[in-house]
């Protein structure tokens, strides 16, 4: 029985099947970074906060790792990284740079989320600590924009993402490496609020993979079913 596939269905079919094996394996792929991803979660949450060193040689392998570093806040260099949201609210997250006590230069701290009634430092004076405090957290890499995120506008003060080079460029200082803490520390006045640490990240990639490869599968049928009945149809 010969198969002699049609033009404008092929033409259909071959990139959408394409493009569902790729998504899928792209999920495949998710699932294994996700995986480890997790495995490197819970390992690092049980550790013990370490000194944040003044230089980190290699930054990929400290993320998410638990450190403590000593410092000053310097309150009138906050950044303000919006539509973040707590609960189900709308707000931003407090971004400040931390002049460290140890000579070691600054630092971009994540101090957590706020409505966004509460973006002008007027509004929480009680969180806008001053001298040296401890600040523990989790060391974060920052990855830049997803596809969709807007561009950053350090012209009026809103970012969409934490870039620490554009950030110190804004405040006058020298690049930072590219990282900032995740600070867990609890605010006076409740504002703003610390992120806290949490092993809970869903991993979905296995039931996504499966979806697509499925589809394309199907379409796979579809496709051979319709050639085999435009065969056997009668004049």
């Amino acid at each position: 029985m010969s198969f002699r596939p049609k033009l404008w269905p092929t033409l259909f079919t071959v990139p959408a099947l394409i493009a569902l094996v790729f998504l899928g394996s792209w999920q495949v792929n998710r699932l294994h970074w996700k995986d480890t991803l997790i495995e490197r979660l819970q390992e690092r949450g049980t550790e013990a906060p370490v000194a944040l060193p003044t230089r980190i040689a290699n930054v990929e392998a400290y993320e998410f790792r638990r450190v403590s570093v000593t410092g000053e806040y310097l309150h009138d260099k906050e950044f303000y990284v919006i539509n973040r949201s707590l609960n189900g609210k709308p707000g931003l997250n407090i971004v400040t740079l931390l002049k460290r006590a140890d000579d070691g230069g600054h630092i971009l701290i994540n101090r957590g989320w706020v409505p966004f009634e509460k973006r002008d430092p007027q509004t929480r004076l009680k969180g806008q600590v001053k001298g040296n405090i401890i600040v523990e957290g989790i060391v974060r890499l920052a990855k830049g924009p997803a596809m969709f995120t807007p561009k950053n506008e350090p012209h009026n003060n809103t970012w969409f993402y934490i870039d620490p080079s554009s950030m110190t460029a804004t405040a006058g200082l020298p690049p930072l490496q590219g990282y900032y803490i995740l600070a867990a520390n609890k605010s006076p006045g409740g504002v703003p609020v610390g992120h806290q640490w949490r092993v809970d990240l869903p991993n979905n990639h296995l039931h996504y993979a499966i979806t697509w490869f499925a589809l394309a599968f199907g379409l796979l049928v579809i496709y051979i079913v319709y050639h085999r009945q435009t065969k056997n149809r009668p004049d």
